[in-house]
């Protein structure tokens, strides 16, 4: 059979052509253009990288690692940043102890004497402050809430009463979205508290009363992002509040009434709220063997016993220290009168959680009796407490 070669017009491909094995070890692959040798660095000597940090061991030795750099950069960082906003604060309290005086003290009395509540409006981070401003009111005795710009352009306009305060809060003072509120406060003489750099604002010149920001250096380095513009505005509102509520005479006890939940609630708890009472009272007469005092106070697991007279007054207290000063073969053979230590501690049942376990502390005891006129009317132990989260 002839074999046709291949050409022009031939329909038959030629044979692929195989480099010879003894060949190969002439091809060179072809390299990244990433990885290629520069011609002017193919002869030098490479250095051979750290095992460590892949670095060249001289520049390992002479830099310090990048991590503690960066680290030190971080703290050198937000230690100017504390510092700018100290300063601020600083400016905004000489203020205050200047031309800020009058504002300040004309808003507060203005909040007070507002029937309905206090309306909070801001946008961007102003309204983030804004929310917390609200709630710090509303949780100190001056009812308040927020009312987002935008929202109230859209129906939220109708939240706001006659009786109600307005407190806008906006740096430049020519917030676009806070136009609708500014004219509704005008139009229906609602009071409009502005909180602003600038009194010739529109803001400022709509207000009734101006509490002016000094105009601090923000610590953004680049002077964009509000840091201590709204580290100020927070100030203020706290100072706001705080005023307001020292005016008004708001105690612990009030403020218990609006955060009943959380650790700040366990601390508000009275001792009547937490004391055992009744069959749970660890009691004994004056008089009774330690042989029957012991089960008593066996019963109750609380570490202690208190000593009562015969018209129930309590006289003194057995504790487990106690036992163990007195600890030997009379023991059982006493009365609790020679055991027991007289005109113990006492707490009243109206004292806060966070105080008795302040006087639990300090005492180095572990139990306080709730007296009523000389009477044991509970008794709260240092687990109780902490239970409940007291601090």
């Amino acid at each position: 059979m002839t074999k046709k070669k291949s050409g022009a017009a031939g329909t038959t491909s030629a044979k692929p052509r195989i480099t010879p094995i003894a060949n190969l070890a002439a091809l060179t692959l072809r390299e990244p253009k990433s990885s290629r040798v520069s011609k002017s660095t193919r002869g030098a000597k490479a250095v051979r990288p750290s095992k460590a940090h892949g670095e060249p061991k001289s520049n390992r030795e002479s830099a310090p690692p990048r991590a503690l750099r960066t680290a030190a950069a971080a703290v050198t960082s937000a230690v100017r940043t504390l510092m700018l906003e100290s300063d601020g604060l600083a400016q905004l309290a000489a203020g205050l102890k200047g031309p800020l005086a009058g504002p300040f003290a004309d808003a507060v009395q203005r909040l007070r004497a507002v029937s309905g509540r206090v309306i909070v409006t801001g946008i961007g981070k102003s309204g983030h402050v804004g929310q917390k401003i609200a709630a710090t009111f509303a949780s100190t005795g001056t009812p308040a809430f927020f009312v987002h710009p935008s929202e109230a352009s859209h129906g939220d306009l109708g939240m706001v009463t006659r009786n109600d305060l307005i407190l806008a809060l906006s740096w430049s003072g020519e917030t676009v979205e806070l136009k609708p509120i500014i004219t509704y406060s005008r139009r229906f003489a609602v009071p409009l508290v502005a909180v602003t750099s600038r009194s010739d604002s529109a803001l400022g010149q709509n207000s009734d009363v101006v509490l002016l920001l000094p105009r601090a250096k923000e610590a953004c380095p680049h002077g964009l992002a509000p840091t201590t513009s709204t580290t100020m505005q927070l100030a203020l509102g706290d100072s706001l509040a705080i005023a307001l509520l020292e005016a008004r005479g708001f105690t612990a006890h009030d403020f218990k009434i609006f955060h009943p939940g959380g650790s700040l609630g366990a601390n508000l708890k009275y001792v009547s709220d937490i004391m055992h009472k009744g069959d749970r009272l660890p009691l004994a007469r004056s008089g009774m063997p330690m042989a029957e005092a012991l089960v008593t106070m066996t019963e109750k697991s609380l570490g202690c016993l208190g000593i009562v007279d015969g018209k129930g007054r309590l006289l003194g207290v057995i504790t487990d220290g106690d036992l163990r000063r007195h600890m030997g073969a009379g023991l059982l053979k006493a009365n609790v009168d020679d055991i027991m230590t007289l005109k113990p501690k006492t707490i009243s049942p109206g004292m806060l959680a966070s105080a008795a376990l302040e006087l639990i502390n300090a005492s180095r005891i572990t139990a306080l009796f709730a007296v009523e006129k000389g009477l044991p009317v509970g008794i709260i132990h240092v687990h109780d407490l902490l239970r409940l989260g007291v601090a």
